[in-house]
């Protein structure tokens, strides 16, 4: 979320989950504004890691943050969530708005149709993402629109230890 203070602790929880992740030979890729995309960019830098901003160009334009090693502007958001996807290893869902839920969305349908290869997509976050993980599985699952193995696409973790073991152990690096 764009609308994430410094002082929040999502961002700064955001921040140390990025910059585990590149002291652990990962790139961090964010949408390159500030908030939530900035504490990703700042934690990147912080563990020495590749720091990229995606971002896009909004009528309130949108300035990208301080903290990008590599900063790309879209016009169209279809083409930022094709970049998005074609370069991640994992998305890692922090507690966001609109934009977040079509992100994690478009990744979730495109690792569930088997058009990208599978990679963990996690929401940090239990109680924020509560209300929606219930209704996939009580109303989505429960009325068989997806199955409960389609659901196993996403995670929920609540720490950043949890978010970097989960990624690690996904691609056997612990």
């Amino acid at each position: 979320s764009a609308r994430t203070e410094e002082s929040d602790p999502e961002y700064q929880q955001t921040r140390e989950i990025a910059k585990q992740l590149a002291e652990n030979g990962y790139g961090i890729i964010s949408g390159g504004g500030p908030g939530i995309m900035e504490a990703a960019n700042r934690g990147a830098q912080e563990g020495n890691g590749l720091s990229i901003g995606l971002n896009i160009e909004l009528p309130n334009e949108q300035g990208h943050n301080p903290f990008i090693d590599k900063l790309v502007t879209f016009r169209y958001f279809f083409i930022r969530k094709m970049m998005f996807v074609k370069y991640a290893k994992a998305f890692v869902v922090m507690p966001g708005g609109f934009g977040t839920i079509d992100e994690a969305f478009e990744a979730m349908t495109l690792i569930q149709t088997n058009k990208i290869k599978k990679f963990p997509v996690i929401l940090v976050g239990s109680e924020y993402w509560r209300g929606l993980t219930d209704w996939l599985e009580n109303s989505m699952a429960a009325g068989g629109k997806v199955s409960r193995e389609e659901l196993q696409i996403m995670q929920v973790c609540d720490t950043p230890e949890e978010v970097v073991r989960t990624i690690l152990r996904f691609y056997d690096k612990v």
